[in-house]
C-alpha cells in the first residue's frame, strides 16, 4: 500500500483502462455513500438530537451531489495532489460553486429547496440558503480524504484483485446505485411508480427531504 501511495503521489502509476473505469465507479459509489452518512449524522444534531432523519431520494444510502462533487474534485485537483493545501482550496471553490448553482437552479426551475442553510445550525457565510462556509469547508476537507485515502485505497484494490472480478464488482455496484437514482428521479415520476420517499414515509421515517 505504501508503494502504491508513493507511486500515486509521484505520478509513477501505470493504470490500465479497466482499472481507471473500475476506480471511478467505486469513487462514485463510496462518495455518495459517504455523503449520505455525513448528512444522516449532521441532521441528527441539527434536529436537536431527538430523531434520526432520512436523507436523499433513493432506496439505497446514496446522495448524488456527493458523487458528482467527487468526480469534479478528481478532475480539478489530481495534478495538484502533491499540495494538500491547494487541493483543499480548489475543492472548496469547486464544490461550493456546484452546491450553490445546483440549489439555485433546482429552486428556480422546480420551485423546490432540497437543502436550505437558512434553517440549519452553523450556517455562517450563508448565501441564499444554497451554500455556506461550513458546507464548503467540509467538502474541502472531504477532498483531502478522497485524494489521500479513498483514491489510493481504490487504486490498491484494483491492483490486488483479479482484473475481471474487479471490473465486474465495481461496475455492478455503480450500476445498482445509479439505477436506483434514475428510478426515483425519472422512471418513477414518468410511470407513476412509488418513489423511495413515499415508501419510507409510509414506513414511519421521521424525515425525507426529497
Amino acid at each position: 500500500m505504501k508503494k502504491v501511495f508513493n507511486d500515486y503521489l509521484n505520478d509513477k502509476l501505470k493504470l490500465e483502462k479497466y482499472q481507471i473505469i473500475g476506480i471511478i465507479c467505486l469513487i462514485i459509489v463510496l462518495s455518495g455513500l459517504f455523503g449520505w452518512i455525513y448528512e444522516f449524522i449532521f441532521y441528527y444534531f441539527n434536529g436537536g438530537m431527538k430523531y434520526f432523519y432520512m436523507r436523499g431520494a433513493n432506496f439505497l444510502p446514496w446522495i448524488n451531489i456527493y458523487a458528482t462533487g467527487s468526480i469534479l474534485i478528481l478532475l480539478s485537483t489530481y495534478k495538484f495532489k502533491k499540495n494538500p493545501f491547494l487541493v483543499f482550496i480548489i475543492a472548496f471553490i469547486v464544490t461550493g460553486l456546484l452546491e450553490y448553482f445546483s440549489g439555485y437552479f433546482i429552486y428556480e426551475l422546480l420551485g423546490e429547496r432540497y437543502w436550505d442553510y437558512n434553517t440549519e445550525i452553523l450556517n455562517f457565510g450563508n448565501i441564499g440558503g444554497f451554500v455556506c462556509l461550513r458546507s464548503a469547508g467540509f467538502f474541502g476537507l472531504s477532498a483531502l480524504l478522497l485524494m489521500y485515502f479513498l483514491l489510493p485505497v481504490c487504486i490498491y484494490i484494483s491492483k490486488k484483485m483479479n482484473k475481471k472480478a474487479f471490473l465486474i464488482m465495481s461496475i455492478t455496484l455503480c450500476f445498482i446505485f445509479v439505477f436506483d437514482e434514475l428510478y426515483n428521479l425519472i422512471f418513477a415520476r414518468l410511470l407513476g411508480l412509488p418513489r423511495a420517499s413515499t415508501i419510507y414515509k409510509k414506513l414511519g421515517f421521521k424525515y425525507m427531504k426529497f
